[in-house]
């Protein structure tokens, strides 16, 4: 992601933490489903956390919870959020940062998370190779990604157009379901689940859990 990415999420940071969320039956099941895969006393990176909801309720899944995002003004809204939830000592730690930024730290995690992330980085393969070296050998990558190629059509032409006006970031990826299982094994990982938890019949937002290489 570029520094106009940045600067666009932190402009619409206050707007989107306001925004309910779409599906929340759908987003209940992916938060029960990755508690059921992560190891037990787990270290968990969450990238894209955004204002800190998933982080929020997932926290006390994991030993240790850090949530990152690239924009200031999400980290700024999740922190708030969390200072207002309940002292019980199984808060997520906010940062801001980027997956590349953490990956040259050589801190290594059994699990990484990625809810509505991996379509807006600007390069899918570097950002799993980047996700490859911050898990341990052996650990999950958890993701669960807007496949705008099997959307309707007209989403992806407005886009270009949103962008103009400032209501798109620069960076949105146009992939299929297909086309992102292949770029996750791609990257050498072994794909363990991939299913649908939305509440429409169409679901175009797969979840996908892959294990990393040995």
């Amino acid at each position: 992601m570029s520094e106009a990415d940045a600067a666009f999420w932190d402009r619409a940071a206050r707007k989107y933490a306001k925004s309910p969320v779409a599906d929340m039956a759908g987003f209940d099941r992916t938060l029960a489903r990755t508690r059921e895969l992560l190891p037990p006393a787990a270290s968990v990176l969450e990238l894209g956390c955004g204002t800190g909801t998933a982080a929020l309720r997932l926290a006390d899944a994991a030993q240790r919870y850090l949530a990152t995002d690239i924009s200031a003004e999400m980290i700024a809204i999740a922190k708030e959020k969390a200072e207002a939830a309940a002292a019980d000592g199984t808060r997520p730690d906010f940062r801001q940062a980027t997956a590349r930024e953490l990956a040259a730290e050589g801190t290594r995690y059994d699990a990484v998370l990625g809810f509505n992330y991996l379509h807006l980085v600007s390069d899918v393969p570097e950002a799993l190779r980047d996700i490859g070296t911050l898990l341990r050998p052996g650990g999950l990558f958890i993701s669960k990604t807007p496949c705008l190629g099997d959307m309707n059509p007209l989403i992806g032409l407005a886009i270009p157009v949103m962008r103009l006006f400032g209501k798109a970031p620069s960076s949105v990826a146009s992939m299929t379901a297909a086309s992102l299982a292949e770029a996750i094994r791609a990257a050498g990982f072994d794909i363990l689940a991939e299913e649908r938890h939305g509440s429409e019949k169409k679901d175009t937002r797969p979840f996908i859990a892959a294990r990393a290489g040995d």
